[in-house]
């Protein structure tokens, strides 16, 4: 924790407010991690960050804006990099779905910080409707893309037999079983691995397309 506190400590004083924001909500995400939602306290960010308990009133005014803030912004975060990939033009329908799984397994995604705090929110989203309707929200959107792109490759593959609604539900159920993994088991399933497992899933619906290989 010194070691993170010290990193932090390193930023500019004279920081915009987007960029304010942005270091007491990476702050709150490491306390998260290390504290969960229960414990982690607005004394606890301020410390971390380096600054003063009015500072973090100023921008959130309390625990539980704060909360809301850095849940919605891991949430972006995932969301517009899967959007970049979705509507990038220059990829064709099978290079998406690489692109997807490569960025879900990728090291801005499965640092255990972020990953810790995804699995505290999701724990808390039936006593807390706010937390539900975000990570609803970009679930419901990412869900819609990716069928929509398991519907092309069914199309253009003539995979008459694939459901690619099915598709989608069972790829999200397995990358989240494999996050789960990688934060509670790190030592063992390696982030290559679960990428693998991942993309073998896949090459059995779409085989002439998706090969499970190395290096992906």
């Amino acid at each position: 924790m010194e070691a993170v506190k010290a990193e932090i400590n390193k930023i500019p004083r004279s920081l915009s407010k987007q960029a304010r924001r942005k270091q007491l909500i990476e702050a709150t995400i490491k306390c998260i991690a290390e504290k969960g939602l229960s414990g982690t306290t607005m004394a606890d960010v301020t410390q971390l960050a380096g600054l003063s308990l009015g500072i973090v009133n100023l921008h959130f005014q309390s625990k539980e804006k704060l909360l809301i803030e850095t849940l919605s912004y891991i949430s972006d975060e995932y969301t517009s990099g899967l959007t970049k990939i979705f509507n990038d033009k220059n990829l064709n329908t099978e290079q998406k779905i690489l692109a997807h799984i490569n960025f879900d397994f990728s090291r801005k995604i499965i640092d255990r910080n972020k990953l810790a705090v995804w699995f505290a929110f999701w724990g808390e989203t039936k006593s807390r409707p706010t937390y539900l309707s975000i990570c609803a929200s970009y679930i419901n959107e990412i869900a819609n893309n990716l069928t929509a792109l398991f519907a092309l490759l069914k199309q253009e593959g003539n995979y008459t037999k694939v459901d690619p609604e099915l598709v989608c539900t069972c790829y999200t159920a397995l990358s989240d079983g494999l996050w789960l993994d990688l934060l509670m088991t790190p030592k063992g399933l390696k982030p290559a691995q679960a990428q693998l497992v991942a993309m073998h899933y896949l090459a059995t619906q779409f085989p002439n397309h998706l090969k499970t290989r190395t290096g992906i």
